[in-house]
């Protein structure tokens, strides 16, 4: 049976705090469109034979693999073969690609492992947005998150799927911007458009952001507390360069622009106003400190 927020009306309005909470585990994407039923867990591969050997052979290379769908639809496309877009959200060149093929052996998925485009495939110059509606994950995912599925696909057409677990039920509504690997969270279908609309302009709202996939939970918190002092929202103008882990105190050096600071951040616990649904605490983190870095100076050669 699906879990869902035992007081819907307290956790999923933005009263928990989403900062520093998108998936670790999520630099490469493999999107398979299939409007049928989903399974629980993609792992337990309970799935057509080329959608799951298509799964089982993304897990085996670090590619996280989802369900997608348009929303609204449940009957499967008419033209043959499997639909499938791949994204490459690491670095600072995230890509996306569209391909159909007629099974699994068509697909190179160790090519978008090397961040490279399958040649099955072609580049797309849109962004797309994943709505989680995983009913048989969790009831909340399904609840709110169809809805809005459907609100934010009649502004954006062709750009809107639902899809299977991203992670973080908690946060439901979750809204996942590709290829960069963009999470927000607690979205309302207002929220949902403007975070969309941002990120189609290059840019990141904070606002029940949760911060970019693939890259470690306290580097996301210290990217949080750098755009908040700075203001800056363009995707990539900020980044964590560097990191260091002191028991639970990580000191990060984050890059604006042309500038840098030293952001120090630890894990802070937060008790959310729902049930155990969502856990009794959820962890957040805590600024410890920021400081930008003097530019680094470099000698000018004796004239001989």
């Amino acid at each position: 049976m699906a879990r869902g927020c035992d007081h819907p009306a307290g956790c999923h309005t933005g009263a928990v705090p989403t900062m520093a909470s998108a998936t670790v585990g999520a630099r490469l994407w493999l999107l398979i469109e299939y409007p049928g039923p989903w399974p629980s867990h993609l792992e337990s591969l309970a799935l057509p034979g080329p959608i799951s050997e298509l799964v089982r052979r993304a897990l085996d290379r670090g590619i996280r693999p989802q369900l997608i769908r348009r929303p609204g639809r449940r009957t499967r496309p008419r033209d043959q073969g499997l639909h499938v877009l791949v994204a490459y959200a690491a670095g600072e060149s995230p890509w996306l690609a569209r391909g159909v093929v007629a099974g699994p052996d068509d697909l190179d998925l160790d090519a978008l492992v090397a961040g490279v485009v399958p040649e099955s495939c072609i580049l797309e110059d849109e962004p797309v947005f994943l709505v989680c509606t995983h009913a048989k994950r969790n009831a909340c995912c399904a609840r709110i998150g169809l809805p809005l599925a459907r609100s934010l696909a009649e502004k954006l057409p062709d750009r809107v799927w639902e899809t299977s677990h991203v992670g973080g039920d908690r946060y439901a509504a979750n809204l996942v911007c590709l290829p960069h690997g963009i999470f927000y969270g607690s979205m309302s279908q207002a929220a949902a458009l403007t975070a969309a609309n941002a990120y189609r302009s290059g840019e990141v709202i904070l606002d029940r952001y949760r911060g970019r996939a693939g890259i470690p939970e306290p580097s996301q918190a210290a990217e949080h507390f750098a755009r908040v002092h700075t203001g800056e929202r363009s995707v990539g103008a900020v980044a964590v360069e560097s990191s260091r882990s002191d028991g639970d105190v990580t000191e990060a050096i984050v890059r604006c622009g042309d500038v840098r600071f030293q952001v120090v951040v630890e894990p802070s616990a937060f008790t959310p106003p729902c049930g155990t649904a969502c856990a009794e605490t959820i962890t957040t983190y805590r600024l410890v400190s920021l400081d930008r870095l003097a530019p680094v100076q470099y000698a000018t050669p004796a004239l001989t």
